[in-house]
C-alpha cells in the first residue's frame, strides 16, 4: 500500500492541533482547580506577653483565622495563669507561696502539677550531688538577688550569716508524698524559679499540640521548646548568644526540631562588690556565688522542665566538671568558657549534630 505524502502531512497536522488544543484546555481547568482548591500559605503568627515575672513569646506556623486565633491564645493564657497559681514565687497566694509560709512540719496538699515538679528538682539535685537546690532563696537573697525588695548589699554577708542561712537550706529537707510536701525544717523555703519557666514552656507547647497547631515555638524567659518544623519544613533555627554583657551577637546557631532548650550563665545578672564580680549563681554547697570561669550553660532535652533544671546545675558545677557529669548523664549540652578575652566552647552528647551556620 502506497502512502500519499500529500494528503498525510495535513490530516497529521491537524490531529496534532487537536490535541494540543485539548491539552491546553486541561492544563488551564487543572490550573483552576489547584487555584481553588489548595490551601492559603502557611504564617508564623507571634503571640507574646509577660509570666512569671518575665516575657513569653509563641511562635505558631499554621493557617489561623481569628476563631483559631482567640482559641490559641486562650490555651496559651489558660497554661500560663495555672502555672503561674500554682509555682510562682511573685504571686503571695500561689500554691507554691502558701507552702513556704507554712511555719511547720504539717503535710501540705500539693496539686499534680507541682509535686511533679519538685520531683523533677529532686532527681537533678540528687544526680548533681545538691548543686541543683530550690531550697536556695535565703543565700540567693543574701547575696542581694532574687524576688521582692532585693538589692545590692553594701558587703557579702559574713561566715556567720552564712552558716545560720545554710541551716534553713538543703534539698533533702522537703519530702514528696504522692499528694502533699512536707518540710523537715519549718524554715525552709522553696523557688522552682529554675523549673517553672521550663515546665510553662512545656504545658504551653502540649496546649498547642492539642488544638492542633502542631509547627511551633514556645519561650518563656529564655526557656525554649520547639515542635515541628518552620514553613516550608525546615527546623526552628535558634541563636544562642555570646555570654557578654555588653552584646547581644550569636555565638552559636542551632536547628531544633522536637526538642526543648534551656541556658543558664553569669553574664547578664551580676554585680561588683569590692571589685569582685558576684553572680546570681550560688553554690547551695558552699552558700557563695560561683567563681569560676564558665560563662554559660546551654542544654537541650526532650523536656524544658528537665533542660532548665540541668543547665542550672551544670552551671554551678563549672567548667570541669559540669562537662564530666553532662557526659556521664548522656546530657546534649554546650559549655561555654571564657579564656582571657575570648570563649571556648565544649559539647556533649549530640550538640554537634544541631549547629548551623551563622547567618
Amino acid at each position: 500500500m502506497r502512502v500519499d505524502a500529500r494528503r498525510s502531512d495535513p490530516v497529521v497536522s491537524a490531529r496534532t492541533r487537536r490535541l494540543l488544543l485539548l491539552a491546553l484546555v486541561v492544563l488551564v481547568v487543572a490550573s483552576v482547580h489547584r487555584l481553588w482548591l489548595a490551601p492559603p500559605p502557611l504564617r508564623v503568627h507571634e503571640i507574646e506577653g509577660r509570666t512569671m515575672g518575665t516575657t513569653y513569646s509563641v511562635l505558631v506556623a499554621a493557617v489561623l483565622d481569628a476563631e483559631d486565633g482567640a482559641r490559641a491564645v486562650r490555651a496559651i493564657e489558660d497554661e500560663l495563669e495555672r502555672t503561674s497559681a500554682l509555682m510562682s514565687s511573685w504571686i503571695e497566694e500561689s500554691e507554691l507561696s502558701r507552702f513556704n509560709r507554712l511555719g511547720s512540719d504539717a503535710p501540705f496538699a500539693a496539686s499534680p502539677e507541682t509535686l511533679e515538679v519538685f520531683r523533677i528538682a529532686r532527681a537533678v539535685s540528687e544526680r548533681s550531688g545538691g548543686a541543683f537546690d530550690v531550697t536556695v532563696g535565703p543565700l540567693v537573697r543574701a547575696w542581694g538577688f532574687g524576688p521582692g525588695d532585693a538589692s545590692v548589699p553594701l558587703s557579702a554577708p559574713g561566715p556567720g550569716e552564712l552558716a545560720r542561712l545554710r541551716e534553713r537550706v538543703g534539698w533533702r529537707n522537703i519530702e514528696i508524698g504522692e499528694s502533699t510536701l512536707r518540710k523537715r525544717e519549718p524554715r525552709l523555703e522553696a523557688d522552682l524559679s529554675a523549673v517553672a519557666k521550663g515546665w510553662g514552656v512545656d504545658r504551653v507547647s502540649a496546649a498547642l499540640t492539642g488544638l492542633g497547631l502542631t509547627d511551633h515555638l514556645v519561650e518563656i524567659g529564655g526557656e525554649i521548646r520547639a515542635r515541628g518544623s518552620k514553613p516550608g519544613g525546615a527546623p526552628w533555627r535558634i541563636a544562642i548568644e555570646r555570654p557578654d554583657p555588653g552584646t547581644r551577637d550569636a555565638l552559636e546557631i542551632v536547628e531544633l526540631r522536637d526538642v526543648a532548650m534551656a541556658t543558664s550563665g553569669d553574664y547578664r545578672n551580676y554585680y561588683e562588690l569590692d571589685g569582685e564580680r558576684i553572680s546570681h549563681t550560688i553554690d547551695p554547697r558552699t552558700g557563695r556565688p560561683v567563681r569560676h570561669r564558665l560563662a554559660s550553660v546551654t542544654v537541650v532535652h526532650e523536656s524544658a522542665a528537665w533542660a532548665d533544671a540541668w543547665a542550672t546545675a551544670l552551671d554551678v558545677l563549672g567548667p570541669d566538671a559540669g562537662p564530666a557529669l553532662a557526659r556521664a548523664e548522656g546530657l546534649t549540652a554546650l559549655f561555654v568558657v571564657r579564656d582571657g578575652e575570648a570563649f571556648r566552647s565544649q559539647a556533649t552528647g549530640g550538640f554537634d549534630s544541631l549547629r548551623a551556620e551563622l547567618d
